[in-house]
């Protein structure tokens, strides 16, 4: 194994990490790098593998919050609603990201073009539904107690981000302030979904992909695990507060820089 590789997988990690909760595409992000990089692997599996380092850092910063809600979930009707509410918004994309999976894996992962439109797109529509949520008043704003046919409206939101570039907490973000929450419950929701929906793609993908995975895919999504749960971590401590004051405006102008820097790379360097 190259160093050269090693050091892209590095690379990769640490956006995986700081993009995933993020409305700013995380798989987008990790492909155009990948394309410029040079970076190869069997099936696209480390691109969706080494989530499990967010997965893991969200998991870790949230067990408490979690362990609180399961063991209220024999007594309390609003913590049931919550996990139901939670569940139900996952089903969307779990249903189409597998009936589409092919699709996604060998034509979507295979376009950078397709990504850099998508990135800015996606953040021109974030600047809007920033500005226009700021003009109003908030209806919801603790995610434990969002409606269920609110959660299945962000569900259905969610499946957008089957095309990578559009971003899966952008689509979820954008689609809650939409529909009334404020901009932190908006963002803290996604948390909680991103656990059972980056756990299912991890499982499926290691799944469709296992006899295709080498010792040297191995070390390299252990090394990318690192990261993504290092710098995952430090993304979600400090978030929350960040969009509270902030909203998400950085975020958008961000996906439009990288979309323009992404193009104008693919135009000079193919």
């Amino acid at each position: 194994m190259h160093s050269d590789t090693i050091i892209s997988a590095l690379i990769l990690g640490i956006l995986e990490g700081l993009t995933e909760f993020i409305p700013v595409s995380s798989t987008g992000h990790i492909l155009l790098a990948g394309h410029f990089l040079g970076f190869e692997n069997t099936g696209k599996v480390f691109e969706v593998l080494i989530q499990l380092g967010a997965i893991m850092a969200i998991l870790t910063l949230y067990f408490f919050r979690l362990w609180k809600i399961a063991c209220a979930l024999p007594v309390s009707a609003q913590a049931r609603r919550f996990v139901a509410g939670v569940t139900l918004a996952f089903l969307p994309a779990a249903f189409f990201g597998v009936l589409l999976h092919s699709l996604i894996k060998n034509v979507f992962f295979e376009s950078p073009l397709l990504i850099c439109i998508m990135l800015i797109l996606g953040g021109f529509v974030l600047l809007w539904v920033d500005k226009k949520s700021s003009n109003m008043t908030p209806k919801f704003t603790n995610v434990e107690t969002y409606p269920i046919w609110l959660c299945v409206a962000i569900g259905f939101c969610q499946c957008l981000a089957l095309i990578p570039g559009v971003s899966r907490s952008g689509a979820t973000i954008a689609g809650s302030l939409l529909m009334g929450t404020d901009k932190r419950s908006a963002a803290e929701f996604t948390f909680f979904l991103a656990m059972p929906t980056m756990g299912g793609a991890f499982v499926y993908d290691l799944y469709k992909n296992i006899d295709h995975v080498s010792s040297d895919d191995i070390m390299l999504v252990a090394i990318g695990f690192a990261a993504a749960f290092i710098m995952g971590a430090l993304v979600v401590k400090y978030l929350l507060d960040f969009v509270t004051k902030h909203g998400f405006a950085p975020f958008a102008y961000w996906r439009i820089l990288v979309g323009s820097a992404g193009l104008a790379g693919l135009y000079f360097i193919g």
